[in-house]
């Protein structure tokens, strides 16, 4: 069976990627506007209501307008890679790993998670779960992603500045993926959230410190990396590293595309502090990765079709 679909900003970063996995697949057929009509209202009311699926690439508010123009009685099914709809009720969340993969095939509506929350998540929504980490603590989120993840406007700042090395933002400690850690956590409080942009194209690194020492329950490194390795096994697209060699981990600038998550419990001797640190593919497992993941879901085929899983 083929199933139609229509990438609403297919010409942004984000739907780029996701019509390269797509285009050569055999199960989906992709419905295209062409140039002249891509920005036209009534086109794109008709190709929303006439694809069996589709994936919004929009900014948030332009998301939240294509979705108004689903008609409640179409058979579309939706994906929304923008921060629109990630804590809004009707909507399921599409971390399968976490929510469920039942519940994302079964879907109407799908968020896809953010880039930054998707490795915070991805460390400390199954320990918060276990009762290995409270969910009250003021837990703290350092994190720096290459420059694709800004879109074209950041895309083009990077790289027209060659002595543009480091950008930090979200100064006024209210950047929108706060909340969708805090609800999909299950936390009390919000998070801090320290996010950085660096020369790189693709990538990032998503760190969690924390002072193990002062939480009740003994929630050492090896317990903590023990839950994480019982909770993602058997997934082909995050997995718990070892790290019992690593001394750095690294970010390249000019890295391949990669749909993979890993996952790393670092240690002091004493047990007493530890860093959980996520490394990803901010456009992989971190937007158009995760996009087709929950699309193959909902098509009811393999979720690892089509994506990009380099061998660990």
């Amino acid at each position: 069976m083929t199933h139609t679909v229509f990438i609403d900003g297919a010409a942004g970063t984000t739907g780029l990627e996701i019509r390269e996995r797509l285009a050569e697949r055999e199960e989906f057929e992709l419905l295209v506007l062409d140039e002249a009509r891509r920005k036209d209202e009534a086109a794109r009311r008709e190709a929303l209501n006439e694809a069996d699926f589709a994936i919004l690439c929009l900014p948030d508010d332009a998301a939240r307008e294509a979705v108004a123009l689903v008609d409640p009685a179409s058979r579309t099914r939706i994906i929304d890679a923008s921060s629109a709809h990630r804590v809004a009720e009707g909507w399921t969340y599409g971390f399968p790993e976490l929510v469920g993969r039942d519940a994302v095939a079964q879907a109407e509506r799908v968020s896809n998670p953010g880039c930054y929350p998707t490795g915070f998540l991805a460390l400390i929504a199954p320990l918060v779960r276990a009762g290995l980490l409270p969910v009250d603590w003021p837990y703290t989120v350092n994190a720096v992603s290459g420059y694709s993840g800004g879109g074209k406007a950041l895309i083009e700042r990077f790289e027209a500045d060659p002595d543009l090395a480091f950008r930090t933002y979200g100064l006024d400690l209210a950047h929108k993926h706060r909340p969708e850690m805090k609800l999909h956590a299950g936390l009390v409080h919000g998070v801090i959230f320290s996010p950085a942009v660096v020369p790189a194209f693709r990538g990032m690194v998503v760190e969690v410190p924390l002072h193990l020492g002062a939480m009740a329950g003994d929630p050492t490194p090896d317990r903590l990396r023990t839950a994480l390795r019982d909770f993602y096994a058997g997934s082909a697209i995050v997995s718990v590293e070892e790290d019992a060699e690593v001394g750095e981990l690294l970010l390249g600038r000019n890295m391949p595309g990669d749909d993979r998550m890993r996952l790393h419990v670092f240690g002091n001797a004493g047990g007493w502090h530890a860093r959980l640190i996520a490394t990803l593919d901010n456009l992989g497992k971190g937007a158009s990765g995760a996009a087709v993941q929950n699309l193959n879901l909902m098509a009811g085929l393999d979720e690892t079709a089509g994506l990009r899983l380099p061998k660990i």
